[in-house]
Order: structure tokens, then sequence, then C-alpha cells
């Protein structure tokens, strides 16, 4: 199964918790910052890491805004690499409301307000 990496705002951590245990019972592996790091580990050498072997970037839209300056480096860099010829892809998801910043406007997203279910669902596949 995929690699994913879960991008999203402090704000959402719930909700992106969430979408990880769905995720993780589909059988793929994830990365989510609120389980994964530890008081001691470094949130930068952790980040690099999961955005290394990720073959898969959830960019969650959220209420709050998608470009807090951690969750911008993140889906950032995952576009450069893609745009690169690297094997990595976006997958937004529109998490707890708000809209993509307009260099990803083009691409589709899952509508977890919408329908968390279908969502999910939908993020399944293209994971797939």
């Amino acid at each position: 199964m995929a690699g994913v990496f879960i991008s999203h705002r402090g704000a959402d951590s719930a909700e992106a918790e969430k979408l990880g245990a769905e995720l993780v019972a589909r059988g793929h592996r994830i990365k989510l910052d609120v389980l994964d790091v530890k008081i001691g580990d470094s949130v930068v050498g952790w980040m690099d890491e999961g955005l290394t072997v990720a073959t898969h970037v959830v960019v969650c839209y959220s209420d709050a805004g998608v470009l807090a300056p951690w969750m911008s480096r993140e889906w950032m860099s995952t576009l450069a690499r893609q745009l690169e010829g690297e094997a990595v892809k976006l997958l937004p998801a529109r998490l707890t409301g708000g809209r993509p910043p307009a260099i990803l406007a083009d691409l589709k997203y899952a509508d977890l307000v919408a329908d968390w279910a279908r969502g999910v669902e939908e993020l399944d596949r293209a994971l797939r």
C-alpha cells in the first residue's frame, strides 16, 4: 500500500488524525506529526524523512488556510519534486473547509466536508 504524508494545519489535528486512522484501516502507511513526533524529536528531521519516503502527500485544505509556514513547505517541496519527475503525487483534500492555493486550483480534491465517507473512498482509490 501507499506511503502517505498528511500535511495539515495544527488547528485541524483532530480531523487529520481521524483521516489518518481511516487510511491505516485501509492498509496504508501514514506519516502524521501528531502521531509520530515525540518530545525531543526534530520536527525538521521528521518532515524531511517523511517527505522523502512518501509516495503520496495529502494536502489538507482548511478553514484556517493552507499557507502556514510548515504546511506550505510540505506541499511546495512535493510539487517541486513532482515537477522534476519524481514519483510522488499531491492529493488535495478539503478537510475542514477553505480553498486551494492558486497553483493547485486545477487539481481535483477529495471533499471530506461535503461527504466524509465518499472523500475517504476517493483518497483510498487514488492511493492504490
